[in-house]
């Protein structure tokens, strides 16, 4: 048996936990440079505000309706994320955390009233940090998963499913009629697995309710479309397809990219940039414990404004696999000024770290080189210790600009909030 844990509007939840006064008001979260909506409040929704639809086709609703949009607040989103997965992890044994604001539980094992048990985790994930959940129950990752939707969409849409499904709903205490009559009122889209073009297709071939969905053959299915959908189906006849999976697998890429906030015309400022996404990507790779043997670095124009177009990436060889910032950030920064041309108005960098192998396979050699490497190692591993703690950017290079400057490459955030849990001096303070 397995719950699913989800923050509901979850960037806009944890804003509305230190500033209480956005409550019943319609809240919208932008993306990097304020572009596009991630995340809505209900209220947000109820004015017709899409996922993913750009800035400029609603500001108006703020004069009018009085919607309230804030930049994006990663780092404050990040550490709450942390402090509800802890709790969230209290509901059963293993834990898989799927995104920042949702994690598979397995309740295996677990005894007693379900319901009851995850009602409780829920109103302490509430108490302790001020987010909102939902809980869905199932014996596979898909029914909790469409439980988990049936538990929001059930209390914030009154009359849509049973009452008594809202906020957990667990699908495994439900006699077959009652389990029926949910996937019936489901319709086929929701299902997880089920992507917009399948689902036209599923549509027109008679297929319109998750029930629909549960009732077709798997093996044709997959003849039909793929073994990915026969998975689907087979998890929602209750048969478990998808395996918990607690501990992820290393990623074989890692990057780090970002588009600025200005358009970058010189080499200077686009050097700052790419250090800072090369000193990321190396403390990325250092917490999945690997080492990088290729850098990859590029640069483009925006495909959305008039110019002239810039487009070129480069790839360059490390001596030796490493996830020393300084060396991975030197490789960066060459092939960077190699593919460099001035003149154009560019609107995005990043550095890709390829050809990732497991930190263990340089233990067994013994030369010179190989021993500074683990010296160069245990410096890392100290910076990484102190900007934990310290915050991120206590210890950086050089290369990546003079601290407290204003830099034109950096993303537009004008109406980002506090980090109001990562920094001392951002800590709120409440007065009698």
């Amino acid at each position: 048996m397995l719950a699913l844990i989800d923050g509901n509007n979850f960037y806009v939840s944890c804003e509305r936990v230190f500033k209480p006064s956005l409550r019943g008001r319609p809240v919208v979260v932008l993306s990097n440079n304020d572009g596009c909506a991630i995340s809505r409040s209900d209220e947000a929704k109820a004015l017709g505000v899409k996922m993913a639809q750009p800035h400029f086709e609603f500001r108006h609703l703020e004069e009018q309706e009085g919607l309230v949009s804030l930049s994006a607040n990663f780092t404050l989103y990040g550490d709450m994320s942390d402090r509800m997965m802890s709790l969230a992890a209290g509901l059963g044994a293993a834990q898989e955390i799927y995104s920042i604001d949702e994690s598979f539980v397995d309740l295996s094992g677990i005894p007693g009233d379900l319901r009851g048990r995850a009602r409780s985790v829920r109103e302490r994930i509430l108490q302790w940090t001020g987010i909102p959940c939902c809980v869905g129950i199932g014996p596979t990752k898909t029914l909790a998963k469409l439980a988990n939707y049936i538990a929001k969409t059930a209390e914030r849409k009154p009359g849509s499913y049973p009452p008594l499904q809202a906020q957990v709903c667990d699908l495994s205490a439900l006699a077959p009629n009652e389990m029926n009559a949910l996937l019936a009122s489901t319709e086929v889209g929701e299902v997880w697995g089920v992507g917009r073009r399948i689902g036209e297709q599923l549509r027109e071939g008679g297929v319109i309710t998750a029930l629909d969905l549960a009732h077709l053959d798997p093996a044709t299915v997959r003849r039909r479309w793929s073994v990915v959908l026969e998975r689907t189906v087979r998890e929602l006849q209750g048969l478990p397809c998808i395996d918990l999976d607690d501990a992820p697998a290393p990623k074989k890429e890692i990057a780090c990219t970002r588009s600025f906030g200005h358009p970058v015309r010189e080499l200077p400022p686009l050097i700052e940039a790419v250090s800072e996404f090369a000193a990321r990507a190396a403390e990325k790779l250092r917490r999945q414990g690997s080492l990088a043997g290729l850098v990859l670095v590029f640069a483009h124009t925006s495909p959305f404004r008039p110019g002239p177009r810039f487009a070129r990436s480069l790839t360059v060889p490390l001596r030796r696999p490493t996830s020393d910032t300084a060396a991975i950030t030197q490789a960066a920064v060459l092939g960077l000024e190699c593919l460099f041309e001035p003149g154009f108005d560019l609107a995005k960098a990043g550095v890709m770290l390829l050809e990732l192998c497991d930190d263990s396979v340089m233990q067994g050699e013994l030369d010179l080189e190989v021993e500074v490497g683990r010296e160069r190692g245990r410096l890392m591993h100290a910076v990484d210790v102190l900007n934990d703690r310290y915050g991120k950017g206590t210890l950086r290079l050089a290369s990546t600009g003079a601290v407290g400057e204003q830099r034109e490459w950096t993303m537009k955030q004008r109406r980002r909030t506090p980090q109001y849990t990562t920094d001392w001096r951002q800590v709120p303070v409440a007065r009698a």
